[in-house]
């Protein structure tokens, strides 16, 4: 059996051996521990590459804005270890529009008060967008420090969101885990997850257009459906108004139109606030200058203006200050119909393009069915004028020829009759169809006219007599001659307060059992009111009799007081010429 040890007096060549062996285990354990190390390297890197594949897919996946907004910073937090993140999106200039943060609780934030604008490190990245790695942050030459109530923040990590060519905002992490300052895996891991962000958020925007597109579309339709359909224009154009208050976010809306659409627009110095919607708005009946105004700008040039938050005075008095603005032309190739305003409470975003494109399209679409419905309008009314000009022919040439036959052959048996009481009675029924064929007359003379306010007028007049004398249990009958059509506003209104006036006296002092009103249009408006009262009292104030003669002085007309020409009672005529 031999032994394995070197030979007897070699005793430095043991030594050396053991050396040798030594350090071989040395060298193989070290070796191990470094393969052991590049293992776990790789297998952390597996799982990081795991986690950031599963997040790409988790930011991708919804197309609700707000949420994928939300999901990107949750989801970048948790890939590097972040205590604190945040996604910044850009407004106008190198603004933040949005601030998106988490690790804050709301008892935190309200402490911490407004939300970041973008400036010291936060809007760096704005200027040079790319990434930003930091071990301290306060010690950045850009830092801006922190607000009080502020917690606070060492190691930092920025990294622009780009959609496209356009930088959408920016991701902030800070206060990695364990006090540790982010490393270069962490900065390429949120880089990664930030270009799949700005994949997801381009969709979600994309998707978010063609809704507002839809709702937009939706509510054209609906306006020009109503429209169409002989809806009643106020009730659609206060719709008109809530869809542009709601559709564009605004807190409140209103709708301007020119108080007489016949003045030419040159000639035009305020519009009319006719509809609103919302709180903190002009009332309806206010007048919104032209002159100088974001209002005007609008309705003369026939192009939206936008105006961004803190306006000042561009909208004019008495339109609110503050928030953005939002003026939309409601005009068509033709004419300039009026205006569509609508504005933000103060510290809103400002309107985007697509909103601002959509609602004009919805505005030029709205003014054009107005258009449409005022034309359809005026077609039933040309269809009703015709009916009505049947009606007065039909009128003159059947019904007043056979009255006037049936009076003809009346009167005829009139010479004939022995008996008094007959003839009494066909007297009276030839005054009656006298009476018929003057009233049917008018009436023909009212169907010619086409105008609406004539069936107003004699229903004023009307009213005027009836209403006190059916209240006293007297008689009132009216009679009117002439066409009613060519007496204007100013007139009508004397005419109606003199009738009014005039049987008022007559119910309350005359004690008349009839009162009987004749109104005869010629090239004076005249106006006879007769009692079978007792007359005048001698005690009456003479107020009434007073307020008469002013009507007829300020008409230019004439005005007497006397009694009638048979029998008792009194009889008021009051006259003026048409123009």
């Amino acid at each position: 059996m031999q032994s394995e040890l070197p030979p007897h007096g070699a005793g430095g060549d043991v030594g050396s051996y053991s050396v040798r062996e030594t350090l071989s285990q040395l060298g193989v354990r070290e070796l191990l521990s470094e393969v052991r190390d590049r293992i776990e390297q790789v297998i952390d890197t597996r799982d990081r590459m795991d986690g950031l594949v599963e997040a790409m897919l988790s930011v991708t996946a919804g197309l609700d804005l707000d949420r994928t907004l939300r999901t990107i910073v949750q989801t970048a937090c948790s890939l590097v270890e972040a205590r604190y993140g945040a996604l910044g999106v850009r407004g106008h200039g190198d603004e933040l529009e949005q601030f998106i943060n988490e690790g804050i609780d709301e008892q935190a934030r309200a402490l911490i008060g407004d939300l970041p604008r973008g400036r010291g490190v936060l809007g760096l990245l704005f200027n040079q967008p790319k990434p930003i790695r930091l071990a301290n942050l306060a010690q950045h030459p850009s830092s801006v420090g922190f607000p009080p109530n502020h917690p606070p923040m060492n190691s930092f990590l920025g990294v622009p969101v780009r959609i496209r060519d356009e930088i959408f905002g920016n991701l902030y992490l800070t206060e990695k885990a364990g006090g540790q300052p982010f490393t270069e895996d962490d900065e390429v891991i949120v880089q990664a997850l930030a270009a799949a962000a700005g994949v997801a958020i381009d969709n979600a925007r994309l998707y978010q257009g063609t809704q507002a597109r839809q709702s937009w579309i939706a509510a054209t339709r609906d306006i020009a459906t109503e429209f169409l359909a002989g809806t009643d224009p106020d009730e659609v154009l206060s719709q008109v108004v809530e869809h542009a208050r709601t559709l564009t976010i605004s807190q409140s809306a209103i709708l301007a139109v020119p108080d007489d659409p016949d003045i030419p627009v040159e000639e035009l110095t305020h519009l009319m606030v006719t509809q609103r919607a919302g709180n903190d708005v002009a009332p309806e009946g206010r007048g919104l200058a032209l002159a100088g105004t974001a209002v005007g700008d609008a309705f003369l040039r026939r192009q939206p203006v936008c105006l961004g938050d803190g306006h000042d005075a561009a909208l004019g008095d008495p339109l609110p200050e503050g928030g953005p603005a939002l003026v939309l032309p409601l005009s068509t190739p033709d004419t300039a119909l009026g205006v569509l305003l609508t504005l933000r409470e103060p510290g809103a975003p400002p309107f985007d393009d697509q909103t601002v494109e959509l609602a004009a399209a919805f505005a030029d679409h709205a003014a054009l069915a107005m258009q449409l419905a005022d034309t359809q309008q005026r077609m039933r009314e040309l269809d009703v004028l015709s009916d009505r000009d049947r009606i007065a022919r039909d009128l003159h040439d059947h019904v007043i020829q056979r009255l006037f036959s049936i009076g003809l052959t009346a009167q005829s048996t009139l010479a004939r009759a022995h008996n008094p009481e007959v003839r009494q009675r066909l007297t009276s029924m030839v005054d009656d169809l006298h009476q018929v064929i003057q009233e049917i007359r008018t009436s023909i003379f009212d169907l010619h006219g086409g105008d609406h306010r004539t069936t107003r007028l004699r229903q004023r007049i009307d009213d005027a007599l009836h209403q006190p004398t059916d209240a006293a249990g007297i008689t009132g009958q009216l009679q009117i001659s002439g066409p009613l059509s060519v007496i204007d506003h100013t007139l009508a209104d004397h005419a109606e307060a003199v009738v009014r006036e005039a049987v008022t006296n007559a119910v309350r002092h005359s004690g008349a059992t009839t009162v009987t009103v004749h109104v005869t249009v010629a090239d004076d408006l005249t106006l006879l009111i007769e009692d079978d009262g007792h007359g005048i009292p001698a005690d009456i104030t003479p107020s009434g009799l007073t307020n008469l003669a002013d009507r007829a002085t300020a008409a230019g007309g004439q005005f007497q007081v006397s009694p009638p020409e048979t029998g008792t009672g009194t009889r008021v005529c009051w006259s003026a010429p048409l123009t």
